[in-house]
């Protein structure tokens, strides 16, 4: 295969697998309350399906680094297809929360084995094929075209919604028997030998997979630095992505499913918006952690906003800025990991790093749902917002100790080059990118 098919594989895959997730995501809480869920019943059951990945990140990542990365994600999508039907069926028969907790772990299960095979099946390809330009913009290439897609499912999964909260879930099966007929026709292992794995082995690989997520992972400073981050920025997103549809429903004081379609639609193209914003920072910024750093403020302080708001408007507003400071961050971090990390431990890594983010999400998932309903979501914003400033520390430490990976290559910028007015010091400009 050659770099352009295989990024365009890459780029139909991620579209299709983010349409057909993004069908339920303007409307998932307001479903679960409609199948008779409190407002600390629908975030108990958001943390199983959280600790489902946090659960099963590690066995998941061994398959993907033995079995494959293809099969990893066509498992992926069955599992996702099954238990999006499971949670039509909960709410049908009544289950409630146990019945609904219970398919939320498995469903975790699925994402789990997309998390980290994708990616890596990418980069291994890539490296293959003797591509020679910046993951960087590769990644924000890609989260640009899921963006699209995630705009487009969230406004026809709110438009659908309207017509019956069901309805999103079963297109949504729909189109992921469709990713997976694309994914088992275009993707192939490039640049990855798979190789079989007995059941009685299994337990073995899982150990070796942890020793390795431990020492290319843990034991990495500057990993271990960007896994802390991902604890405390992924943990406040899983609460905050969710709890927005009651809340600006109630600001705005109308029981509108189809307005929660539109924002989240807009939120789609605000993280669109902070792609294109990292594709073009990143073509004459020199340091990575600048971006990272001005992200992570940004995103803080417009959460603690949302918070504050009071008002429909501005709350939607601010809620659009933190996501596009998530959608700027989001490709730089994805980079800075592959680029600090050996090809042949980079699935389970990256599963190692979203086992983190998991893990800080079934806890401020848990913990902030509690707060909403004890007191208010908006409180709930004001804290977790709050808290996510811890993650400026990491990011300070992190560009203290120069890693390599830091250093990005400009296009524009010559030897040297800088971010305007970011007030934060760059160095020169070297060619010193690790092969990825």
């Amino acid at each position: 295969m050659t770099a352009r098919r295989i990024l365009a594989s890459y780029f139909a895959i991620a579209g299709l697998y983010t349409l057909s997730a993004a069908l339920i995501w303007g409307v998932n809480t307001l479903f679960l309350l409609d199948a008779g869920l409190d407002i600390f019943g629908v975030f108990v059951a958001n943390a199983a399906f959280t600790a489902g990945m946090f659960v099963f990140e590690i066995p998941t990542g061994v398959l993907a680094d033995t079995a494959g990365r293809r099969t990893s994600f066509l498992l992926s999508v069955v599992i996702l297809a099954l238990t999006t039907v499971g949670y039509l069926a909960v709410a049908r028969t009544g289950g409630g929360l146990a019945a609904f907790a219970a398919v939320s772990v498995l469903m975790g299960l699925g994402f789990t084995f997309y998390s980290g095979a994708v990616e890596a099946w990418l980069v291994d390809a890539l490296h293959a094929t003797g591509f020679e330009g910046q993951l960087d913009s590769v990644f924000a290439r890609g989260s640009m075209v899921s963006g699209a897609a995630m705009l487009i499912g969230t406004l026809l999964g709110g438009l659908l919604g309207n017509i019956d909260l069901a309805v999103p879930y079963v297109v949504r099966t729909v189109m992921l028997i469709a990713a997976f007929a694309v994914a088992f026709f275009t993707m192939q292992d490039v640049g990855f030998t798979p190789r079989a794995v007995r059941l009685g082995e299994l337990p073995r690989e899982m150990r070796a997979v942890a020793a390795s997520s431990v020492q290319y992972g843990w034991r990495e400073q500057p990993v271990r630095l960007l896994m802390l981050c991902s604890f405390v920025q992924y943990g406040f997103m899983a609460w905050a992505v969710y709890a927005w549809q009651p809340y600006f429903l109630e600001l705005l004081d109308r029981d509108a499913v189809w307005v929660a379609g539109v924002v989240a639609s807009v939120m789609a193209a605000s993280m669109i918006a902070g792609n294109a914003l990292a594709d073009w920072f990143s073509s004459f910024c020199g340091r990575r952690t600048t971006l990272l750093l001005w992200a992570a403020g940004v995103q803080a302080f417009a959460a603690v906003g949302v918070g504050l708001a009071g008002s429909f408007w501005l709350a939607v507003t601010l809620f659009m800025v933190m996501v596009l400071a998530i959608g700027a961050a989001g490709p730089v971090k994805q980079a800075f990991l592959h680029n600090s990390i050996p090809s042949e431990q980079r699935a389970s890594v990256a599963s190692f790093d979203s086992m983190f983010g998991n893990g800080g999400g079934v806890l401020q998932q848990s913990g902030l749902g509690y707060l909403a309903r004890v007191r208010s979501i908006a409180e709930g914003y004001v804290v977790g917002g709050a808290f996510t400033i811890v993650a400026q520390l990491f990011l300070w430490r992190l560009r203290g100790l120069g890693p390599e990976a830091d250093i990005i290559v400009g296009r524009r910028a010559g030897v040297q080059g800088s971010c305007p007015a970011q007030g934060l010091p760059d160095v020169a400009l070297v060619d010193t990118r690790r092969t990825a």
